[in-house]
């Protein structure tokens, strides 16, 4: 979680295991694309700098963070990657729609994981001010996309692991 204290960006390379081989697909949000697109830029170099090839990164884009599990799940229907990588920003406004968005899609992700047997990787920045977002996503926090994408590699290697 970012925080005041801790940089999401900054980890210890060699606690994080090889993608090489796996197959991993993002899906990201239009909606709030400055700061979905930093969250990109995170979650891709983190994967590419920990051996994913790039054939095997898949990036798919939805309008908004609320279709983020129907995409995640036609990802894994179509292309069946190891994870899918969800990448999104809500931000607090002045009605209840960030509260309704916000749980549709932390209940669909979590419904789309277990559903698949499956790492769906919650990468949703909601935060109160797009400022928030912004140092979340590349900014004096780090990138939460960098975060996800190492979630990701761990949930592979765990499942590959569990399975051997």
């Amino acid at each position: 979680m970012a925080t005041a204290g801790k940089n999401l960006s900054e980890y210890d390379k060699n606690a994080i295991p090889s993608a090489k081989g796996m197959k991993i697909a993002i899906v990201v949000s239009e909606w709030n694309e400055k700061i979905t697109g930093g969250l990109l830029k995170g979650a891709q170099n983190c994967l590419l700098e920990n051996k994913l090839e790039e054939e095997n990164l898949s990036i798919h884009y939805v309008p908004g963070s609320f279709e983020l599990p129907l995409g995640a799940q036609m990802l894994l229907e179509a292309l069946n990657p190891d994870a899918v990588i969800c990448l999104g920003c809500v931000i607090q406004g002045e009605t209840k729609h960030f509260d309704f968005v916000c749980q549709g899609l932390t209940q669909g992700i979590k419904d789309v994981s277990l559903k698949y047997h499956k790492p769906v990787i919650f990468g949703v920045l909601t935060d109160n001010t797009e400022q928030q977002s912004i140092d979340r996503s590349g900014g004096k926090y780090g990138n939460k996309g960098t975060e996800a994408a190492i979630t990701a590699i761990k949930m592979v290697d765990l499942q590959r692991r569990i399975q051997a």
